[in-house]
C-alpha cells in the first residue's frame, strides 16, 4: 500500500478518520456504508489510518472487529500501533513531576478536580479516581489511592470539574499549566493532560512516514478540537455536522454526522 500511488479516480493516498463521534455511531458501530466506502477507497490505492484519542486497550476491540490491520494513532497521538501483528510500535509517555505540577497548578486556579488516568502499554489499565464520570462502558479501575496515580509511566490524565464546563475546563487548564503540558479537549465531559508537544498530528505524520505518505497525500475526518492538530497537518480536512464548533471553523468542509455516514458521503463523492 504505501508504494502503490492513488487511482487517478482518487485524489488521497491517505485517509485520517477519528474514531468517537467520527467514524463510529453512538452505539460504537461502524455502518455497512461507511465499511464499504473505506474499503472502496483502499481498493483505490488509498490507506486508512485510525486516529483517536483512546488508547490502544479502549481501541484495539473496535479495530479487530472491522477486520484493520493496518497501524492506529491512539492515545492522542502518544502510540502507533500495528492492529495487524498487535505490537505497539511507539508509545510517548507523559513526564510524571510535569504532570503533578500541573495538576496542582489547575487546582489552585479552579479548586479540587476529578481525576482518571491512562497507563501506557498495551494493557495499559485506565485508573479512574473518585467523582470521575467514565463515558460509555469502556473498562476501568477504581483508583482509591492517589498515590497509585504515579506508580507507573502514563500517557495521560483526565480531568473533570464539579461545576465547569468542559470549554472552560480545557481554557482553565491552559492558562494555568499550558508551559507544562497539552491540554486536549475531546469529547463531552473528556479534557486531558498530555506529554507537552503531544498531539494526533504527532503520531499521524510518524504513522504516516512508516507508510511512504505525507501530509499533501492525506484526507482527514474528525469532531472535536483535539483534531485541530491533524486537520491542520492534512492536505483537506473534513468536520462531521455534529463537530465541536472550533473544528467547524478550521475545517476545510463539513459533511453529515456520523450517524448518518459523513465519511462515507464524502469518499463516495472522490471516488466518483
Amino acid at each position: 500500500m504505501s508504494e502503490a500511488a492513488a487511482d487517478p479516480g482518487f485524489p488521497y493516498r491517505l485517509i485520517a478518520t477519528d474514531l468517537d463521534g467520527t467514524l463510529l455511531r453512538s452505539d460504537e458501530s461502524i455502518s455497512r456504508r461507511t465499511r464499504d466506502a473505506l474499503a472502496a477507497a483502499t481498493a483505490a490505492g488509498a490507506a486508512h489510518i485510525v486516529v483517536t484519542g483512546r488508547g490502544v486497550p479502549w481501541t484495539r476491540h473496535i479495530l479487530d472487529d472491522l477486520g484493520y490491520d493496518g497501524l492506529a494513532v491512539c492515545g492522542q497521538g502518544a502510540q502507533v500501533y500495528d492492529a495487524g501483528t498487535h505490537r505497539l510500535l511507539t508509545s510517548v509517555t507523559l513526564d510524571r513531576q510535569l504532570a503533578g505540577v500541573a495538576l496542582a497548578k489547575i487546582e489552585a486556579e479552579v479548586g479540587p478536580l476529578y481525576l482518571a488516568a491512562s497507563r501506557d502499554g498495551l494493557e495499559g489499565e485506565v485508573l479512574v479516581g473518585p467523582g470521575y464520570a467514565v463515558t460509555g462502558r469502556l473498562p476501568s479501575t477504581p483508583l482509591t489511592d492517589v498515590s497509585d496515580l504515579w506508580s507507573a509511566p502514563l500517557n495521560k490524565i483526565y480531568i473533570q470539574h464539579p461545576e465547569l464546563s468542559d470549554d472552560d475546563l480545557a481554557e482553565a487548564a491552559r492558562q494555568a499549566a499550558g508551559g507544562f503540558v497539552t491540554v486536549a479537549m475531546a469529547g463531552a465531559g473528556i479534557v486531558e493532560l498530555l506529554p507537552l508537544g503531544l498531539s494526533k498530528a504527532t503520531g499521524l505524520s510518524l504513522a504516516a512516514r512508516r507508510l511512504g505518505l505525507k501530509a499533501a497525500d492525506t484526507i482527514a475526518f474528525g469532531d472535536m478540537p483535539n483534531d485541530i492538530p491533524m486537520f491542520a497537518w492534512s492536505a483537506r480536512s473534513v468536520a462531521m455536522a455534529n463537530a465541536h464548533p472550533d473544528l467547524k471553523a478550521v475545517a476545510d468542509e463539513q459533511t453529515t454526522s456520523n450517524e448518518e455516514d459523513g465519511i462515507a458521503v464524502v469518499l463516495e463523492r472522490l471516488l466518483g
